[in-house]
């Protein structure tokens, strides 16, 4: 029976391997600069910014779902951002992905969260599929945006 649970600092090693096998998935493998040391500080030292939740099937990892929290300023109230859900090839269409969403939408109406909202690669055809049987919406409104190294810090040192 697959169980899920909030990681704990000694598991960052599974938490960056589902991070390395996701981003392996997506043809992105080369960009993780992510590090035990790096999780550990993120997600429990002493200015914690992101969560994880890890399915275990038997003992066994089998998925995991990394999570963060938002704000909307139009609703006054804080929201849920998954950065992240995987789920090993071998252990999908076991439910672990609906168990996944499952619990991050009663996690949203216990802390009176309003949306839970995440973003998902074009090209991934299933996952969208998935996501959709979920009850998502695909948001075409709103184009994302991101400012990251050397640009990052370009923004930083502009002169005004």
């Amino acid at each position: 029976m697959v169980k899920l649970l909030e990681a704990k600092e000694d598991q960052v090693g599974i938490i960056l391997d589902f991070i390395k096998q996701l981003a392996d998935y997506e043809k992105l493998l080369h960009t993780v600069t992510a590090t035990e040391d790096t999780l550990r500080g993120s997600m429990f030292g002493d200015h914690r910014v992101a969560k994880a939740v890890i399915a275990w099937d038997n003992e066994e990892p089998v998925g995991m779902a990394l999570y963060f929290y938002n704000f909307s300023t139009f609703t006054g109230r804080p929201g849920i951002y998954l950065e992240d859900l995987f789920v090993k090839p071998e252990s999908r269409g076991k439910g672990i992905g609906k168990l996944f969403f499952k619990y991050l939408a009663q996690k949203c109406i216990d802390e009176n969260c309003t949306r839970f909202e995440w973003q998902v690669i074009d090209w991934n055809q299933p996952a969208r599929d998935f996501y959709k049987r979920m009850g998502a919406q695909e948001n075409t409104e709103w184009i994302p945006n991101r400012v990251s190294g050397e640009s990052l810090a370009k923004l930083a040192q502009m002169e005004l």
